[in-house]
């Protein structure tokens, strides 16, 4: 199968790039901080983190660690969860009068993002939509190298540790959207399991839902063939659609989450689950770091463009806040019945690896497949039932795609070809799954 789906098209890409960080993983790989950063050349560095954690363990390990490496340090902690383009020229600030060599970033995903976004424009300062893509912005180049980053994630979902990626929200729009450029993949990833083992239940489930997402939307994505020829081999995306390296990440990450994460959810002491979905998580993040995301993530950035009053338990966000993976999977199952007829035996080939019941079941069945195991998932660690349980109805369907219409890129990896009036229908079918 995988071969055929990547077989040459006319005027399609005919080779893809991989980019990966040196990735350490284990627990207690924190306390490898400090000699670390000082193989990279570091002396004085900036260590990215959020208040919670500000004055937490992990935090204080790796400053620990810092400093028997004899390397100074200063904290941004400014750090808004869902960052936004002025919490990043905030912390880009913070680079720019600091004289800094090296950066340390210590959180999930808001954390690391906002390190290697505040890096760009703390380096290179310009307008802030010069670096993202068109229509949105100017697509410039960014001028030079960044510093050397080391990232320590302390969730098992984003794996922004793994991805040139950093997602930000447009205040102007309120609206999140990509910023991606090879330059922003950390050098080195320090991945510790054991920052997951107080994490409470929902965080555990909406982190271990954007894990999944990841992992299923990459390998069914567009297949890198189908997309076009880049001239310059340097300006290739890493987000380039499905290819052969990412799939064996994508399904073993499917089988990890597919095993572990009700067990995950519902056990805090069980930290075999616990481990397991934080490497799912990082082999997640090295697939879609190198494929891109599609369809889930685009809706999603509709979700939280236009919530209202809501709040999520666990998370100490002020209202409105939808956490980024309940936001992405309360759409999915509606997506995937939609996306399945576009590479029905890829959708299959997924299920299977979540754990499904495939059986015989046709290509006419596979999105009904794939959309059954995950709302089974969502059932048993209390997930929300559809975008309805996030204060949507039918009314909002309209307005909803038409923000979501704005992320051409992740809508174009897609394996259908996707317009407005279907996206109007996907979100119209999310909104319960009873």
């Amino acid at each position: 199968m995988g071969c055929q789906y990547f077989q040459a098209c006319d005027h399609g890409a005919g080779t893809f790039t991989i980019g990966l960080p040196k990735l350490t993983f284990g627990r207690g790989c924190l306390n490898e901080a400090g000699v670390r950063a000082a193989a990279r050349g570091m002396s004085r560095i900036v260590l990215f983190t959020d208040p919670f954690l500000k004055d937490g363990p992990y935090v204080a390990v790796v400053q620990k660690s810092l400093q028997q490496a004899g390397i100074d340090s200063a904290i941004f902690s400014e750090i808004r969860i869902e960052p936004d383009d002025t919490s990043v020229k905030n912390a880009a600030e913070f680079i720019a009068q600091g004289n800094f060599d090296g950066v340390v970033s210590v959180g999930g995903g808001s954390v690391l993002d906002t390190a290697k976004a505040a890096m760009v424009y703390g380096l290179y300062p310009a307008d802030f939509l010069d670096y993202f893509p068109p229509p949105l912005g100017q697509g410039k180049p960014i001028p030079g190298p960044l510093l050397p980053h080391l990232a320590c994630p302390t969730t098992s979902g984003t794996g922004s540790e793994c991805t040139s990626m950093s997602v930000i929200r447009i205040n102007d729009l309120n609206t999140k959207f990509v910023l991606g450029n090879p330059l922003l993949l950390p050098d080195e990833a320090l991945v510790d399991p054991a920052c997951c083992d107080s994490l409470p239940a929902n965080i555990v489930a909406s982190t271990g839902f954007d894990l999944l997402s990841h992992a299923i939307e990459c390998y069914t994505a567009k297949a890198y063939t189908r997309w076009a020829t880049v001239d310059d081999p340097l300006k290739r995306p890493f987000n380039q659609g499905a290819n052969p390296w990412s799939d064996l990440a994508a399904t073993r990450a499917l089988e990890i989450v597919g095993e572990f994460i009700e067990r995950g959810v519902n056990d805090a002491g069980d930290h075999e689950a616990r481990d397991q979905l934080m490497w799912g998580a990082t082999l997640a993040g090295m697939a879609f770091g190198n494929s891109g995301t599609h369809l889930p993530h685009a809706l999603s950035y509709g979700v939280t463009h236009l919530m209202r009053d809501i709040t999520t338990d666990d998370y100490a966000v002020e209202s409105p806040f939808i956490p980024h993976g309940i936001s992405v999977i309360a759409s999915a199952p509606a997506i995937f019945r939609y996306t399945a007829a576009g590479a029905p035996e890829r959708h299959l080939e997924a299920a299977n690896s979540l754990g499904a019941n495939v059986g015989d079941a046709g290509h006419d069945e596979a999105g009904e497949v794939v959309a059954g195991r995950i709302i089974e998932l969502m059932e048993k660690t209390a997930m929300p039932n559809g975008i309805g349980d996030l204060g949507f109805g039918e009314a909002d369907v309209k307005p909803l795609a038409a923000s979501t219409i704005r992320q051409g890129r992740a809508i174009a990896n897609a394996p259908r070809e996707t317009n407005l009036q279907d996206i109007e229908n996907i979100y119209a079918a999310a909104i319960s799954y009873a």
